[in-house]
């Protein structure tokens, strides 16, 4: 029965018990400090320190700060560590979440929001041949093994990825990896003695060769246009260029051999480089996102890397890395065998 001193219109007794019965309370969680803890804790969970999360809260809220403060917004503090919580563990977005206390959908939304930002500083943090003089990134190289003129060592890892959709079938072909049963991408970086990162290039699906990657790359256009002085190293699966070493195809014991043995030796501060980036990130070990997404997030790792070893926020225990099963490149360039036979005459002969 309607009352003629009410102005909103009757509600029936029974619809107002049901909507009581099926209210969703909504809750506010109260979110701890993420950097009340020791640092010890902080590295274990985050990979930073305290005065390390401190910089990159200050260097990242300008692109990643809330903009409401309504309905107890994220600071810039948890959606970074939250973000670093992932990269560190490469656990699930809801064991992230629990973690923090914070639901999966806001884990996934400060991760975006952290490797975006990231990608911005690339050009500051990732720099090539390093953000030393180039003597002293040669000198680098020269003390480990006595190769000389180097300014970077180079070589591409495997991520695996989740598979792409059924029903993009060409893209699950090309992003099928070299190893069975894997879908994978293939970064290709560059690094310097200090196993600082100089160079990234995160597009490419997994059953790409290293060589190609290589060819297509800006780095690769930079070298023939004569921009650096210095030469590259890496592995069989690369073309010999002039500004390109690679090993010698079974050679004679003798000044050949000593060569590879250099090569090798200053070679593996790429190897060195990988397994501490994947050390440090867990999530770099298997990717369950999209193939444009993973890549976003390699690079933000490798900026991540950069700051780290730059900052010495401590180095992880480093696994061998195992060597892809790649097929030897055998179209050297005339001008790449002719520097390479100058360099064993001059200074492994």
């Amino acid at each position: 029965m309607s009352c003629p001193f009410v102005r909103e219109p009757p509600i029936a007794e029974g619809a107002r018990v049901i909507r009581s019965v099926f209210r969703i309370q909504r809750i506010l969680r109260d979110r701890q400090d993420p950097l009340a803890q020791r640092d010890s804790v902080l590295i274990e969970r985050y990979r930073f320190s305290r005065e390390g999360i401190i910089y990159l809260t200050t260097l990242l809220d300008p692109h990643v700060k809330s903009t409401t403060h309504r309905s107890r917004a994220l600071t810039t503090a948890q959606t970074v560590c939250i973000a670093l919580r992932f990269f560190a563990s490469g656990t699930f977005l809801y064991a992230c979440g629990d973690a923090e206390n914070v639901g999966k959908s806001a884990v996934c939304r400060a991760i975006r929001k952290v490797y975006l930002a990231l990608k911005h500083y690339l050009g500051v943090f990732v720099v090539f041949p390093s953000h030393v003089r180039p003597q002293v990134v040669k000198q680098g190289f020269f003390a480990i093994a006595g190769f000389p003129n180097v300014i970077g060592a180079i070589d591409c890892t495997h991520i695996a990825i989740q598979a792409p959709p059924v029903i993009l079938t060409f893209q699950m072909a090309i992003y099928n990896g070299r190893r069975v049963f894997t879908h994978d991408t293939i970064p290709q970086m560059v690094c310097d003695s200090m196993c600082h990162i100089t160079n990234v290039e995160a597009k490419w699906p997994g059953s790409v060769h290293d060589a190609r990657i290589f060819r297509e790359s800006g780095l690769c256009t930079s070298f023939e246009r004569g921009a650096y002085d210095g030469i590259l190293l890496g592995d069989r699966g690369y073309a010999c260029r002039q500004y390109f070493m690679t090993p010698f195809p079974d050679p004679d014991p003798g000044p050949r051999t000593r060569y590879n043995a250099a090569l090798a030796r200053t070679r593996a501060r790429i190897e060195m480089t990988f397994g501490q980036l994947k050390e440090r990130f867990q999530c770099l070990r298997r990717l369950r996102v999209a193939p444009d997404r993973a890549c976003d997030i390699i690079v933000a790792c490798a900026v991540l890397h950069n700051i780290a070893t730059i900052r010495g926020e401590g180095t992880p225990v480093v696994e061998v890395q195992p060597e892809d099963d790649l097929q030897p490149v055998h179209l050297d360039q005339p001008s790449g065998r002719a520097a390479r036979d100058r360099i064993v005459q001059h200074n492994f002969a």
